[in-house]
């Protein structure tokens, strides 16, 4: 267990003392955000603040892991790595399309077949490789199985696996991209999640399928591969991502941008499916569905009736339009947030409790 500690102690200690030193960087370089035209008139004032922060976070996450390993001399498991992997190669996605907006400047970047595809390879590669790497007890990090608290149900086969992973990793990580448009908002809401994802692991290691001496009821035991790492993983970024709150807090003093927003998004995602919690995540990561879903009724709702639902989507900027500071829809919807990952871990121990 001091894998945790450790993980989430050097990931928060990384970000508090790098963020400033990669906000002078970018500051330097004139690395600033532009703001859309037709967004909330209130946001004009942060053009220019520095973007790209979620290379902050995604250099502490993969810095804590590898350090705690060291520390405790614990070796990697090929779950963790996946995870890893696959929230650095969104983040590195996420890092070109900020990229070309700054150089390019232009509130837009990779064009969108472009960035599409970059989170295909990335996606897909993730997908099979999760279906490799069998351990002693022939599991493998990912499951073709649909999972709720474990996997239920019958196969689904590799090839639909790929494409539920796909469909998984773009919605995550386009949820987390339209979460953040208000200081704070994305990263108070992650370190919520990935906190849910400490606890998990941990249960899901503790009550192992492994370690049970009784295995008449498969059904109270967890069929996780490495459980445990999982929960190292959890704890790095959300100590990364609470570091990283300190500077990205209202008033910001750097922004993650699609760098870090598709980043943890993929990182949601691969949590998800390596502990067999794949819809779970959706009742975990409540506020970025609903966030997700404001956008698609407004978008629906225009093109059917040419009537919109909400003044202005994603739904954090309707209630600033409503006059909302932004401080107070930032803490609301903490507070949605809070009540989502509580439910959803309620959700989760019940479910164990319930074949128990």
């Amino acid at each position: 267990m001091r894998q945790i500690l450790f993980a989430g102690v050097i990931g928060m200690f990384l970000t508090v003392v790098g963020t400033p030193l990669l906000i002078k960087l970018l500051a330097r370089k004139g690395y600033g955000q532009f703001i859309r035209d037709d967004g909330p008139r209130g946001h004009a004032g942060k053009k220019g603040t520095p973007t790209m922060g979620g290379v902050s976070f995604i250099l502490a996450t993969l810095v804590a892991y590898a350090l705690t390993k060291v520390i405790t001399g614990e070796e990697p498991s090929f779950s963790g790595l996946l995870v890893l992997f696959l929230m650095a190669g969104m983040g590195l996605v996420g890092y070109l399309d900020d990229y070309i907006k700054i150089v390019k400047r232009r509130s837009l970047g990779l064009r969108a077949k472009a960035k599409m595809a970059g989170q295909l390879i990335v996606g897909i590669a993730f997908a099979v490789l999760a279906l490799q790497f069998k351990d002693s007890r022939d599991l493998t990090p990912a499951s073709t199985k649909l999972s709720f608290v474990t996997d239920f149900g019958w196969s689904i086969g590799p090839v639909l696996f790929v494409v539920w992973a796909l469909f998984m990793i773009l919605a995550l990580s386009n949820g987390v991209n339209l979460t953040d448009g208000l200081d704070g908002l994305a990263t108070g809401a992650a370190v919520m999640v990935f906190g849910a994802y400490t606890f998990i692991g941990v249960w899901q290691f503790q009550e192992s399928c492994a370690m049970a001496a009784d295995l008449t009821n498969p059904n109270a035991c967890f069929e996780v591969r490495d459980p445990l790492d999982l929960a190292v993983v959890a704890s790095a970024l959300m100590g990364a991502c609470f570091g990283f709150l300190w500077w990205n807090t209202s008033p910001a003093k750097i922004f993650m941008g699609d760098t870090g927003s598709l980043a943890l998004g993929g990182a949601l995602a691969g949590l998800a499916i390596c502990s067999r919690t794949e819809l779970l995540v959706a009742l975990l990561g409540g506020l970025f569905v609903l966030i997700t879903m404001s956008v698609v009724i407004q978008v629906g709702s225009f093109k059917l009736t040419g009537k919109r639902v909400f003044r202005m989507a994603p739904l954090q900027h309707h209630f600033e339009l409503k006059g909302w500071s932004e401080v107070l829809v930032v803490v609301r919807f903490w507070i949605i947030q809070g009540m989502c990952v509580i439910v959803g871990l309620g959700l989760f121990y019940a479910g164990w409790a319930a074949d128990k």
